[in-house]
């Protein structure tokens, strides 16, 4: 796996596919292979990078504190390492609250923004569910499990747990296979998102922009539609029925078809603009 060094951190990242650059920010304590079942995907149409965050997957653990801005400073010094002047950028979660950061504070190196299941700030409802994370993973000492049976639950359907418990079970299986996450990172991560707040830089994305939500989703249920989709001025809303928290699990299909829809729309600005 590469390495490149940006924002005085080493990051990993993984690169498929041809065609315009599409930069994939994962969420909360994952690395670059959760977006396994879109990139197989995806990277038949575009050039897909998909980075470890610091503190994750084989990634440099950095000191201090962590915020979303940082986050993005750390995605847009990256695609500068990497040669990438302008990107297609999709997140999910953590990597939507970020991906709002670096079309806010980065606007030339994002050509169209894909935000999935994110939020411009962090309420109260949305800090408790993060600190009984944080709860359970000082309690058991292990992310992997605190993700299986504390976080899995939030992002899954009930229905989904009934009807494909081998699904599920394969998906705890990925996690654990997965570069272990230390408890010191995941606090100082976790914490960014507890302190993640873009609403006022809202209107500055100018960008067009694809909001989604899962109807299902309560963590960051579409109480955060309205207001993303009217501080973000380019942008349309799509709510995936029956899903909660991560459609690009619980319904691959039409998360991968609707989303490469809208990059195909946006498809061609990079290449004019380099």
């Amino acid at each position: 796996m590469p390495k490149v060094k940006a924002n005085n951190v080493m990051l990993n990242y993984e690169q498929q596919g041809s065609g315009e650059p599409l930069v994939l920010i994962p969420y909360l304590t994952a690395d670059h292979a959760c977006y396994a079942f879109q990139v197989a995907e995806y990277a038949r149409h575009f050039t897909c990078i998909s980075l470890d965050l610091r503190g994750t997957g084989e990634s440099e653990k950095a000191e201090g504190e962590y915020s979303t801005e940082v986050l993005a400073d750390d995605v847009a010094a990256f695609m500068q390492a990497l040669g990438i002047s302008r990107a297609h950028v999709s997140g999910l979660s953590l990597g939507a609250a970020i991906g709002m950061w670096l079309a806010a504070r980065h606007p030339d190196k994002v050509a169209s923004l894909s935000l999935h299941s994110g939020w411009s700030k962090t309420d109260a409802y949305l800090t408790a569910v993060i600190e009984s994370f944080q709860l359970m993973v000082k309690a058991t000492g292990n992310v992997h499990e605190m993700v299986i049976h504390g976080l899995f639950p939030w992002c899954l359907t009930p229905e989904l747990y009934a009807a494909k418990p081998d699904y599920i079970k394969s998906l705890a299986d990925f996690v654990r296979s997965r570069p272990l996450q230390s408890v010191e990172s995941f606090m100082q991560q976790s914490n960014a998102v507890k302190t993640h707040d873009v609403s006022a830089q809202l209107s500055s994305i100018k960008v067009p922009t694809l909001i989604t939500f899962g109807r299902r989703d309560a963590a960051t249920s579409t109480r955060f539609a309205g207001g993303m989709k009217e501080g973000i001025r380019n942008s349309e809303l799509l709510i995936f029925e029956g899903c909660a928290h991560a459609p690009i699990y619980e319904n691959v299909a039409e998360f991968n078809q609707t989303t490469l829809q809208f990059l195909h729309r946006h498809a061609g600005v990079v290449a004019a603009a380099s």
